[in-house]
């Protein structure tokens, strides 16, 4: 259907006498009756007032559509009509409304109205036709703007229809590769390996789709055609992702690094048929077990790590800055019995409750699926908990008055998820006639009982002590001894810059902060990774802007956004110019974060938050200490950079 089709110009007010809205309906009303539109002027008025009670069809931008379907109206039409001074419709933007379209149809019509409410909003988004219908003079022009508008749209359409066929066809000419990005915080790795891997795919001859699984969830997801039109995936990710419905194609698995590092090795052992075939039974397959042979032990224990890792953030620092805001509240506006503070530390408590036993869970369900889930919370639970608290009247600890703490939690991660991995096995030959038995019942109720039975006995009095102990050490250190503890997590930070080293840094620290999170030393601790993870886009971002002539027109552009990246903590903003450079960059910047780390130590800089990087300075006990180690950790390691490296041919 053509919107001339049911434009007329006996329907066209092209000055509208009305000064509001109701004048303005009643106009446009009179008209349709005069016309033969509507038979019932006080039941169509009505049908135009219920609608408008609804939600205003003033859609804004000066333009409004009131609208009606009912036994009212004779024959599908829309009547124009304009104001040049405007009219108050209670429009959307709040703006007077120049343009009206009223739409009508009669009851019982094939959703006529709708059609052309959909022809003409996607015409209307045009602003130079919007403009042009306030300029006309008369009937015929308007019908004239509106076939040229919809005659050029349908030409767009037709080229976009011949484009995406041309699509299709170049799809069959080209061998399809489908893959999956995805790192800890999803901010920047998993971007950039989305794109090394496509740009790696068009050098190398391939159509490469990426999914990817960053900071605002699943984008770009593959549809179950592409995968099944693929030669084979490519995972590259240090998380958890959904592998069942890749059974049956050839796989190759990697940390989300190789994705950036080495995108057109992944791509090619696809395309030289070189990559194992993903089996997704019994929670394993050959594509798994030669990832693991060739990433090593560590590699895989790091991926269910991760795993765990990317779904306790959100409790951690969610949490963890809530209860450093009620510590502030309660020093400064009314101590412990302020119902602010009150309100505040019990929802960062509540949070903080849950990080370690969501920690073991997702280890656990990264090691044996979804069965494995319910156990490894369990496991946590019991490791974060003392006699009694959180509500228990059970006895969880028979040892020891002290939680088993984070490092309980890691243990029971990944001793409930590799429990799982062995029930399977061992009941992986149970008749088909019992197998709906196996995730309803056999694997919760064992799953449960050998858990419980390993953390009362075992994991709980050792780890307990364990706990314990690196409490008391970390409490007893001072002067030279933190400072050297400081500097050594700090300058871990900017070792990889997001990958294990400056994991397992941050890690230790916000292992600690859970604890304890009234604890002195480890609100150091956290200062110091905080510091330095913000020195390497920090110093990146100075040496772009005072050394021009060291780096390439696109990295001094990035520079520009590191100065956003390092007053945030986002480490990952250096990570371009490491992979450019990592001879010059990565030294430069572990020398400048682990001096910013060790100044940390000496002045005893404490910030009770997990997360935020200079954000989060106001809960410091040293504000400006805590952004003097910062500047200088970034000053000294921008200067180093500035100074070694070589400048570029590229200087425009």
């Amino acid at each position: 259907m053509k919107i001339k089709d049911i434009l007329a110009e006996e329907s066209m007010i092209m000055d509208l006498k009305a000064t509001d809205k109701e004048s303005a309906i009643k106009e446009m009303a009179d008209l349709e009756v005069k016309t033969g539109i509507v038979n019932d002027e006080d039941a169509f008025i009505k049908s135009i007032w219920d609608r408008e009670k609804e939600g205003t069809t003033g859609i804004g931008g000066g333009i409004a559509m009131p609208h009606a379907r009912n036994k009212s109206i004779n024959k599908a039409r829309v009547l124009f009509a304009k104001s040049a001074k405007g009219i108050d419709y209670e429009a959307l933007d709040g703006q007077p409304v120049n343009l009206f379209f009223m739409i009508t149809a009669p009851d019982g019509a094939d959703n006529t109205h709708l059609q052309a409410l959909s022809k003409l909003a996607s015409l209307l988004i045009n602003p130079d036709l919007v403009e042009a219908l306030k300029a006309a003079k008369t009937p015929a022009e308007v019908i004239k703007l509106f076939t040229d508008a919809e005659n050029a749209k349908d030409e767009e359409d037709k080229k976009e229809a011949a484009k995406k066929e041309a699509a299709k066809a170049d799809k069959s000419d080209k061998p399809l590769i489908v893959g999956v990005t995805a790192c800890i915080n999803g901010i920047a790795h998993t971007y950039m390996a989305e794109e090394a891997l496509i740009k790696a795919g068009k050098k190398l001859g391939a159509d490469v789709r990426i999914e990817t699984n960053g900071s605002e969830g699943v984008k770009h997801k593959l549809t179950q055609d592409e995968i099944n039109r693929s030669i084979g995936v490519v995972i590259a990710s240090d998380k958890k992702v959904d592998m069942p419905r890749f059974d049956g194609k050839p796989l190759t698995n990697h940390p989300v690094v190789d994705g950036i590092n080495k995108p057109e090795e992944l791509v090619k052992t696809i395309l030289d048929g070189n990559a194992p075939v993903y089996h997704n039974e019994g929670g394993a397959s050959e594509a798994e077990a030669a990832s693991s042979e060739k990433q090593g032990v560590w590699s895989v224990i790091y991926k269910h790590l991760m795993n765990g890792i990317s779904h306790m953030l959100p409790f951690v620092i969610g949490g963890g800055i809530l209860m450093a805001i009620s510590f502030i509240v309660e020093n400064y506006a009314g101590g412990a019995k302020a119902p602010a503070f009150i309100f505040l530390n019990s929802a960062g408590n509540l949070a903080f409750a849950f990080m370690v036993p969501v920690l073991s869970a997702y280890i656990a369900e990264s090691i044996g699926d979804l069965p494995a889930l319910m156990p490894g919370f369990v496991g946590g639970y019991m490791a974060a908990i003392v006699n009694g608290t959180n509500g228990l009247t059970v006895n969880v600890q028979p040892h020891s008055a002290s939680p088993a703490g984070f490092l309980g939690g890691l243990a029971a991660g990944f001793i409930a998820g590799y429990l799982m991995v062995a029930l399977k096995k061992a009941f992986a030959k149970l008749p088909k006639s019992v197998e709906g038995m196996k995730p309803m019942l056999i694997y919760p109720i064992l799953g449960l009982l050998l858990i419980a039975a390993i953390m009362y006995y075992i994991v709980n009095p050792i780890f307990s002590g364990i706990n314990l102990v690196i409490t008391n050490f970390l409490n007893s250190m001072s002067g030279a001894n933190l400072a050297l503890l400081t500097a050594i997590l700090a300058g871990m930070m900017s070792i990889d810059m997001g990958g294990p080293f400056n994991k397992a840094a941050y890690v230790f620290a916000s292992g600690a902060f859970a604890n304890n999170p009234k604890s002195a030393t480890a609100a150091v601790l956290m200062a110091a990774v905080m510091v330095g993870g913000m020195v390497p886009p920090f110093a990146t971002a100075i040496a772009t802007a005072f050394f021009k002539n060291k780096f390439t027109a696109d990295e001094r552009r990035a520079g520009i956004s590191n100065w956003v990246l390092g007053f945030s903590f986002i480490t990952e903003g250096a990570i371009p110019f490491a992979a450019a450079d990592p001879g010059h960059v990565l030294p430069s910047c572990i020398i400048g974060s682990a001096i910013g780390g060790a100044l940390v130590g000496v002045w005893n800089v404490q910030v009770p938050a997990p997360h935020g990087g200079l954000w989060v300075s106001p809960l410091s006990n040293h504000i400006l200490l805590f952004f003097l180690a910062t500047i200088v950790g970034s000053i000294i390691a921008a200067l180093i950079l500035g100074l070694w490296k070589k400048p570029v041919k590229e200087n425009a």
